[in-house]
């Protein structure tokens, strides 16, 4: 890991936690159960949640029946998953670019755009070899992403929010490979400043990172499931298998 890894510090603070705590719970449960039912798991899966935050997906997956095992860098996003624990589901601090050691998974889910947060595509490449290794062959893998055609178009400049007395000023750019959310607030006096970076990757990025180790099964545009059109899908989220 480098300076570079924002996300370490960022993730890590309880200002993450309280910008974002007001995420649809709802309509995360309703993806996760009509990907299920697309996927047909075998009810005997055991799946990991890559990027799993604070694991509200895990949780999920796991009341369907499945074991789970949920990974993300944030100590203190594991930490908060960890109250959910039980013989068939548990949470681990782990790095996404590198495999767990001896385990291997019937599918593997990456969601709520949790990947491209680096800095080059060696490092993505780091992560779809990772994946390839800990699952199974014809194993499932599961990639939902933002799609960065609407994002980009659509780009609020600037807003504010105003959550448990602290007030967000926050602002958006991009460049030609990233797109970049500053945030800046006040709090007892100290003045914060964090940036999330998150790559620009496109269908065609995709699927040249995942080419060497996996097939692309369906792509869809939105957590219902519907096709995938640029210039109006919410999502982009890819479905695909392991190559033997």
């Amino acid at each position: 890991m480098s300076e570079k890894d924002w996300f370490i510090d960022w993730f890590n603070t309880s200002y993450y936690h309280i910008l974002y705590q007001n995420r649809n719970e709802s309509e995360a449960k309703e993806f996760i159960i009509n990907l299920m039912n697309h996927l047909d798991l075998d009810s005997d899966s055991n799946i990991l949640d890559l990027a799993c935050g604070k694991g509200r997906h895990s949780k999920t997956l796991n009341e369907l029946g499945f074991e789970v095992l949920g990974v993300d860098l944030s100590e203190n996003s594991i930490r908060e998953a960890q109250k959910w624990s039980s013989d068939s589901l548990s949470f681990e601090v782990h790095d996404m670019r590198c495999k767990i050691a001896n385990r291997q998974f019937n599918a593997i889910f990456n969601l709520f755009t949790s990947f491209g947060y680096f800095d080059t595509f060696n490092e993505n490449q780091l992560v779809c070899e990772a994946m390839h290794e800990m699952l199974e062959a014809g194993g499932k893998l599961v990639i939902d992403f933002m799609n960065v055609f609407k994002v980009i178009s659509s780009l609020v400049r600037e807003e504010e929010k105003k959550i448990n007395g602290i007030n967000f000023k926050i602002s958006r750019n991009h460049d030609d490979s990233h797109i970049f959310k500053h945030i800046k607030f006040t709090d007892q006096g100290n003045d914060f400043h964090f940036t999330e970076r998150v790559q620009i990757l496109r269908l065609e990025d995709f699927q040249s990172l995942l080419e060497p180790y996996f097939i692309i099964e369906d792509v869809f545009g939105s957590l219902d499931l519907q096709p995938f059109i640029l210039e109006k899908s919410d999502r982009l989220i890819i479905i695909a298998s392991r190559k033997k």
